[in-house]
């Protein structure tokens, strides 16, 4: 059964190619290891094989028998062999043609279509193309018939180590801190190698150091630079040059290699302390220098940079510190001095002061090399200067009665020189401060004196200024404020705090509050205001109103009785007397008008005019309107008249010997206006029903409606009559007059 088996493949096997491989052995030896179909050189080898084994390879032929390898950079006289192409069925009559297509076929690749050898006749490259895939194909010579169908092989360009190591990234820079230990880990570099990195050891790279040692030191697998030194100070030497080289085949001889640059820079640590330039540093000062002036600049150098270097200054002893300060400087990196107070040359000429610099950032990890800090003297002199007069008092503050006498001293200031020559003074008013000349001052002494009379109650408070003057040079001056406050006395009589007007209903309750006022007093007593209030003596007893005091200092005005008619008496007049708690009390009268006024049943004020019974006082548009209606009702009647007449066809009938002026009436009654308080009264207009029944006629004249009646009736049937009605209406500022005729 397995021969039967193996004859069966045999025959099934028997039309496809055969790879031929012929290539010096020095080269090929490799490849040819990796393929062990093709172990056999010619197929004469290939029969001798067992028929297991025809079995076996000729199930891995489409597997392994279509890769073939050719060197790069091979640059013979002759084009290289790559292999050989050859099928069974070529009986070598040369009735075959072998065929080659795909990538290089005829341009890097040749093929002798009667041998099937192959041949590069280029230059390879495998940084360019590392392999090329082919077609092969046995055709008939003559025919060009396919003998079998087309196979597929590649071609794979063996690398050599033409390519040297690169750096593609450098050059590099790395930093690292200062004062480091050993070990300490600073950056890492790569190189890159284009040759095969598979094959062989033309890729396998080995880093080493040039140049740099013994600071630093390479991972020769990694490329990791480490320190090789510990405690490389900055200040000593900031940056190292590194030379880093990168080796192929491993590091052995004949390998390719390529360098790059590392620059390593040392980074500051706090490791230094300030230190002082000088441990003696002098100034000198004006006395009368402005406060916050600069005196004088020390200065603290320290050998670290950045927030490293930095140093605050501070006064920690000596006999100037609550007269001098020191600040710090943050660009400059020095102490400024300065004045805080005013300096006396003649009081004390000298100082001398205890400064410190100490690093603000200090690192812990080398707090063991000392305190970060140094000190330094400095010594300042005063210098004397003339300056202005002095004032005991930065500022005065004067206290005087409003009613104070004229020329009398208010108070006293006074200044002196503080220079050791001790010129005199004059005093003076700074008369912006005083225009209006209340107040004088003696120019020898400072006493202030009272020109013009004071009031309290115009103004509390007068700022004046006082100029004191060196006699010997009057460029040296100083001025002070004075504030003179003016006391109060009781010089004013409590009044009512505005001016009231009580109402009175008619209908209104005994013991009904009426109105409740306030008093007011110009004074300002220190226990504040307390008013008593009282009735005249002759109107203590009056029938009609009494007074209570209330909790809060104001006054109720209470009525004994109900019954108030305003025809009867229209206005009262209540004198209250008004006192103060002053020393001495004063006292002044003041008079509350009450004015009796009708009201509506809920106590609302309607009207407070006895006349309002009579005649309203202006006209309201319902007034008007009811003129109108009026107008309208006459002209209504004559129309009707006139058409009655035509209609009985009784002509009206003058006698030519009567005159007809006779029988004209003329009515020339005029209203009087805003003054006229008997022609109407505004309530009864807005009141339909009137007061008390009372239906008012406008202010007509009774004859006129007599008249009126008459006509009406007939009574003056046959003669002309004519009405002439003249209204006057006034309103506010405003005065019109109206006349109306009516002829029958």
């Amino acid at each position: 059964m397995p021969e039967r088996l193996a004859e069966m493949l045999l025959d099934l096997w028997t039309p496809l190619i055969i790879l031929w491989i012929t290539l010096p052995p020095c080269i090929y030896s490799a490849p040819m290891n990796q393929s062990p179909v093709l172990m056999s050189g010619s197929p004469l080898e290939l029969n001798r094989l067992s028929e297991e084994q025809r079995i076996l390879n000729r199930s891995k032929r489409g597997w392994v028998w279509n890769q073939m390898f050719v060197l790069e950079e091979f640059s013979g006289p002759e084009p290289i062999l790559v292999g050989r192409l050859h099928t069974d069925l070529d009986p070598g009559s040369k009735k075959i043609k072998y065929i080659l297509s795909g990538d290089g076929a005829g341009t890097i690749f040749q093929i002798n279509d009667v041998t099937g050898d192959i041949h590069a006749i280029k230059r390879l490259d495998r940084e360019e193309k590392a392999e090329y895939t082919l077609t092969a194909q046995a055709v008939d010579w003559e025919t060009n018939k396919p003998l079998e169908p087309p196979s597929e092989f590649i071609i794979k360009v063996q690398d050599i180590n033409d390519n040297a190591p690169e750096f593609l990234n450098g050059p590099y820079h790395a930093t690292v801190p200062e004062m480091s230990i050993l070990g300490t880990s600073v950056t890492n570099v790569t190189a890159t190698d284009a040759d095969d990195p598979v094959y062989g050891n033309s890729a396998k790279l080995v880093y080493s150091i040039l140049e740099g040692q013994p600071y630093f030191s390479i991972e020769p697998e990694t490329a990791i630079i480490k320190t090789a030194l510990p405690n490389m100070d900055r200040e000593a030497k900031e940056e190292y040059l590194v030379v880093i080289q990168a080796k192929d085949m491993g590091g052995h001889s004949g390998g390719l290699s390529g360098t790059t640059t590392l620059t390593v820079t040392l980074t500051d640590v706090n490791d230094n302390p300030p230190k002082f330039a000088q441990s003696l540093y002098h100034f000198s000062v004006p006395e009368d220098v402005v406060l916050g002036t600069a005196i004088g600049r020390v200065k603290a150098n320290d050998q670290d940079i950045g927030e490293n270097a930095q140093s605050s200054y501070d006064i920690i002893d000596g006999d100037g510190t609550a007269l001098f300060e020191i600040t710090s400087d943050a660009q400059a990196q020095d102490g400024i001095i300065r004045l805080r107070k005013p300096l006396d040359f003649e009081t004390k000429k000298s100082y001398t002061l205890k400064v410190e610099a100490a690093n603000v950032h200090i690192d812990p990890r080398f707090s063991g090399r000392g305190p970060f800090k140094d000190t330094a003297t400095v010594k300042i002199v005063v210098e004397d200067a003339d300056e202005p007069p002095v004032f005991s008092s930065p500022t005065y503050l004067l206290e005087v009665h409003e009613n104070a006498a004229l020329n009398s001293v208010i108070g006293q200031v006074t200044a002196r020189d503080p220079d050791i020559t001790s010129s005199p003074i004059r005093f003076s008013i700074d008369r912006h401060t005083d225009l209006e000349r209340q107040f004088n001052i003696n120019a020898d002494d400072g006493k202030i004196t009272l020109a013009t009379p004071l009031d309290r109650e115009l103004s509390v408070w007068h700022n004046i200024t006082i100029i004191a003057t060196e006699i010997r040079n009057h460029s040296q001056i100083s001025r002070v404020p004075v504030a003179i406050k003016v006391l109060d006395v009781n010089d004013n009589a409590p009044e009512f705090a505005s001016e009231y007007e009580a109402f009175l209903c008619e209908n209104g309750k005994p013991g009904q509050v009426i109105q409740t006022v306030s008093a007011m007093d110009k004074d300002d007593p220190k226990n504040g205001h307390y008013f008593l209030y009282s009735l005249l003596p002759e109107m203590v007893n009056n029938p009609n109103f009494t007074i209570k005091k209330n909790e809060d200092n104001s006054l109720s005005i209470l009525a004994k009785h109900n019954g108030f008619n305003r025809q009867k008496q229209e206005v009262y007049l209540l004198p209250i007397i008004i006192s103060d708690s002053g020393n001495p009390p004063l006292s002044s009268t003041s008079t509350l008008t009450i004015r009796v006024c009708g009201c509506s049943s809920d106590g609302v004020v309607q009207s407070c005019n006895v006349e309002a019974y009579v005649l309203p006082i202006g006209l309201s548009m319902g007034a008007l309107i009811a003129i109108l209606a009026c107008i309208i009702l006459l002209l209504v009647i004559v129309v009707l008249f006139v058409t009655l007449r035509r209609h009985k066809n009784e002509p009206l009938i003058i006698k030519d010997d009567e005159d007809v002026r006779e029988n004209i009436i003329r009515y020339d009654d005029e209203g009087g206006g805003e003054e006229d308080t008997e022609a109407f009264d505004i309530a009864t207009l807005q009141n339909p029903d009137g007061i008390n029944g009372f239906l008012p006629r406008w202010g007509l004249p009774a004859q006129w409606w007599e008249e009126r009646n008459l006509i009406r009736m007939g009574l003056f049937s046959g003669t002309r009559i004519t009405l002439s009605l003249q209204f006057t209406f006034s309103h506010k500022d405003t005065k019109r007059n109206c006349v109306t005729q009516w002829t029958t």
